[in-house]
């Protein structure tokens, strides 16, 4: 080893055991990859800290947005660069703008209507994964499960406490509003948790039902009201169309509507 090349040695294990004192192992990696590049091209050290530095603060960001998409319960993580929004053109312009996360700083929600398998789950999580990389914090479950979350609280008597702590997450996805028709005890719960979100922090909900309809789903004509009214009113609302993709290629174009399907029980 050259005279030279022994004091960059004794530095860059100088940097090594720095960095792991500071928990930040990449730091070293960098130092040590980046150095030749450095002293040929002529940086300064102050071009050569920043650059060591901004790939640490990107690995850890990484690191950090693949943790919130895990802890946010997803069924499967799905990305806006997988969506094909050649079956739903209409909501490619929409959905794009929504990219840059601006929505959630604003405290907006965001609903997504249309028919089953016409990709609203799809773009819930999407929307979810693109807010998790942007350092929010997300839950995602059905309507179904969240009222079974809430209720289990409200059992415990901890319900308001239960809603505090949701609203440190900037986002919470409410999956298939409508699927099943709720209680009157399940709506109530529902309600808490739109209201207590109210202006505080985003949703993202799905239904294959139109809002006229909801009613029937909450029991409540008042409770409904009152619960779209604080949806919408910060809100954009994505109406997605078309035959369910899952039926594509199967000889099935439509699937049965509800209407009809209430009218045949009735």
């Amino acid at each position: 080893m050259s005279a030279k090349a022994a004091p960059a040695a004794e530095t860059l294990k100088a940097i090594t055991h720095l960095a792991a004192a500071l928990k930040a192992p990449r730091i070293s990696q960098a130092a040590a990859r980046l150095a030749e590049h450095a002293r040929a091209a002529g940086w300064t050290h102050e071009d050569y800290l920043a650059a060591i530095l901004e790939r640490e603060v990107a690995a850890r960001n990484a690191s950090g947005a693949q943790l919130r998409i895990r802890a946010a319960g997803f069924p499967a993580v799905k990305t806006l660069e997988d969506f094909d929004f050649d079956q739903q053109p209409a909501a490619r312009t929409p959905v794009q703008a929504l990219a840059s996360g601006g929505w959630l700083a604003e405290h907006r929600n965001i609903v997504l209507l249309g028919p089953p398998g016409t990709g609203k789950t799809h773009l819930a999580t999407a929307l979810g994964v693109t807010a998790a990389r942007q350092g929010h914090r997300v839950l995602f479950a059905t309507a179904t499960e969240w009222v079974a979350r809430l209720g289990e609280a409200h059992d415990r008597g901890r319900l308001p406490a239960e809603l505090t702590r949701l609203r440190r997450y900037g986002l919470v996805i409410v999956d298939e509003v409508g699927y099943l028709p709720f209680e009157q005890d399940a709506a109530n719960l529902f309600f808490q948790l739109v209201s207590s979100r109210y202006e505080h922090a985003s949703l993202v909900l799905t239904s294959n039902l139109p809002f006229s309809s909801w009613a029937g789903v909450f029991g409540d004509q008042v409770v409904a009201a009152a619960m779209i009214d604080r949806i919408v009113h910060h809100a954009d609302v994505i109406t997605l169309k078309g035959a369910s993709y899952r039926l594509r290629d199967r000889g099935i174009d439509t699937l049965p509507s509800i209407k009809a399907e209430q009218g045949s029980i009735d």
